[in-house]
């Protein structure tokens, strides 16, 4: 009342003030400062009234749950947070803070739910899974240097040429049925030696059998299993990336391939099957939201086909779509068609299935299980990487759509291939400045300290996998990369001190799709064969945290929708047995996963 009382003396005085030097019309002055003064004195009523009937809202608003006795970690802020209580109502937060306050949202129904010294997090999220490579991989044979760990078996691991093709043969003889290809996936040259079409034949004389290398990047395949797709050797003429006398097809020929084989991968007794494990593998692990940056990998109407229906069945989680500018380049005929048909992509929407808007993926160079990606010094035994995107017309592809104001994510693997973009992005940015663009490279298997720089200053983020270094460092610093290299796969630490925003993805199955595990070698950088490297490069735990949270929601470009515990956000949680910040690093990927809330609802492991 003291400012209104002020308000009303100056206007006495601005009139006396007006009377005093000549001015003999003061009462309408004064009427009009009356006037805007009892404008004033409504104003702030009605911004009282209205902000104490949110305050009511609030306070009133009854929860479904409030969960408590744990450590709710909310991943909201730079260092670790934590809340006393959260509760929840319908699919979202609304309210996040202590017990005591949270308690005044308690209804009759409400649940009160003890975590009994658990901890809960935002629900975990896979920035970067390919449901197709799933569906392909998991209901089919899987013979790896390295153990797979599905919802029902282990698939050992297997090593040396010698057990490489004696388990390949024992695994067609009990398993093929006759005249029906057979897929195995899992090879790869450094842990099993040489493959090529003439070994399948001597193994599989008859049988039509595929080998799909480990990077799902390649295949090798038998004379039987080219036959059965007809395949002829003019369809790929002038192919650089066919190797036709050896049965091998490999990045842009793998790509190739792919449409005049996919009937196979697309029959409902196999694909669905691999699509359900794929749902039981991102659960079991305490993932609420995938997205698949790169859709579609070969059909958009089978892929989608069978994605809804898997979807339809009211998972425990949710699906976001980034179109692949790659693939529909071509599928339709030319960039300008392939933007067009993107712009209808919102049709496909469903309540668990969204393309996100304004984002695009690219493909720059050849993957990383390969050694197929572009390195600046070449590789120890001078074979050559390859770029899965002709340079000019990534490019061309990258200019026009930065030019669209969209989102861009490009998967880049070698210092070579990150370098090309940080230039191409340089140049948009020079000739086309914008703000905020975050610009993403994927996977980033290999980069320099200084190319850290470069893209801190241009505003690019990254999307890591940091697995790489798990699985490859010890056999790439002997073969390939070289000691210095080998060693210093995904330097998430120089990202991170250069301010670059970094979630962590699987890129299933080219890792284990578990988020945990993701995190663990990254606090740790210990390989599968125990060695400590660049152990510069470890970071905190809490930052590992935000990479398979916030900023994994982030990279997707929801971060003000889910990746922490805050009213208004959705409420998709993680509960788990401990704590990631408060146990032995080393055991962090071991942690037992308890249970996932998605939108509000409980669904135990």
């Amino acid at each position: 009342m003291f400012i209104f009382k002020f308000d009303f003396n100056v206007s006495i005085f601005i009139c006396y003030l007006m009377h005093s030097i000549g001015y003999k019309n003061t009462e309408s002055i004064k009427l009009n400062l009356i006037s805007i003064l009892y404008m004033k004195i409504l104003n702030f009523l009605l911004i009282a009234i209205f902000i104490t009937a949110i305050n009511l809202y609030s306070q009133t608003e009854t929860a479904d749950v409030i969960y408590y006795g744990g450590d709710i970690l909310t991943m909201e802020g730079d260092s670790p947070v934590y809340a006393d209580a959260v509760a929840t109502k319908g699919d979202k937060i609304i309210f996040a803070g202590k017990k005591s306050e949270a308690e005044k949202h308690k209804g009759a129904n409400t649940v009160m739910y003890d975590l009994k010294g658990k901890t809960m997090m935002p629900g975990f999220i896979e920035p970067h899974v390919h449901p197709s490579i799933a569906a392909t991989m998991l209901p089919n044979e899987i013979i790896a240097a390295n153990d797979w760990v599905l919802p029902h078996v282990t698939k050992k691991a297997v090593v040396g040429h010698d057990a490489y093709i004696q388990r390949v043969t024992e695994s067609i003889n009990a398993n093929a049925k006759t005249g029906v290809p057979y897929i195995i996936w899992g090879y790869h040259q450094l842990w099993h030696g040489e493959l090529s079409r003439d070994i399948l034949n001597k193994i599989a004389p008859t049988q039509p059998v595929g080998i799909i290398h480990r990077s799902f990047h390649e295949i090798y395949m038998n004379d039987a299993f080219m036959n059965y797709f007809n395949l002829k050797e003019e369809d790929f003429k002038g192919n650089p990336q066919v190797e036709w006398a050896k049965g091998h097809f490999f990045e842009g020929g793998w790509l190739a391939l792919a449409p005049k084989i996919g009937g196979m991968f697309f029959k409902p007794d196999t694909y669905g099957a691999g699509l359900e494990i794929m749902s039981q593998i991102i659960h079991m692990n305490g993932i609420t939201t995938v997205c698949e940056p790169g859709f579609p990998s070969s059909s958009f109407e089978m892929e989608y086909a069978f994605l809804k229906k898997e979807m339809d069945k009211t998972q425990p989680y949710e699906v976001y779509l980034i179109p692949n500018g790659t693939q529909l380049n071509g599928m339709k005929g030319g960039n300008d068609k392939a933007y067009d048909f993107i712009q209808t992509l919102s049709q496909y929407n469903t309540p668990n299935i969204t393309f996100l808007p304004n984002q695009i993926k690219f493909f720059c160079d050849g993957a990383i299980y390969s050694q197929l990606m572009q390195m600046v010094d070449g590789y120890t035994d001078g074979h050559q990487g390859q770029w899965m995107t002709p340079t000019d017309l990534l490019k061309e592809q990258i200019s026009m759509y930065w030019k669209l104001g969209y989102k861009i994510h490009v998967h880049a693997n070698g210092d070579k291939g990150i370098q090309s973009l940080i230039d191409d992005v340089k140049s948009d940015q020079q000739t086309n400045p914008r703000t905020d663009h975050r610009f993403t490279l994927h996977h980033m298997g290999y980069f320099s300290v200084e190319q850290a720089k470069e893209m801190s200053e241009l505003g690019m983020e990254a999307s890591v996998n940091p697995y790489y270094l798990w699985a490859l460092a010890d056999m790439y610093s002997q073969y390939g990369l070289g000691k210095e290299r080998g060693e210093s796969l995904v330097r998430i630490k120089s990202l991170l001190d250069n301010n670059i925003p970094v979630s962590f993805h699987s890129d299933f199955s080219m890792a284990p799709m578990e988020p945990l595990t993701l995190a663990w070698t990254s606090v740790n950088r210990v390989t599968s064969e125990n060695s400590k490297f660049s152990q510069d490069q470890r970071i905190d735990a809490y930052s590992a945290m935000k990479a398979i949270t916030i900023t994994a929601a982030r990279t997707i470009n929801l971060e003000n929708v889910m990746g922490s515990i805050k009213a208004g956000k959705v409420a998709n949680f993680t509960i788990l047995a401990e704590n990631p910040l408060k146990v032995k690093p080393m055991t962090i990927k071991d942690i037992k996963i308890i249970e996932t809330v998605f939108k509000g609802i409980s669904y135990p492991i």
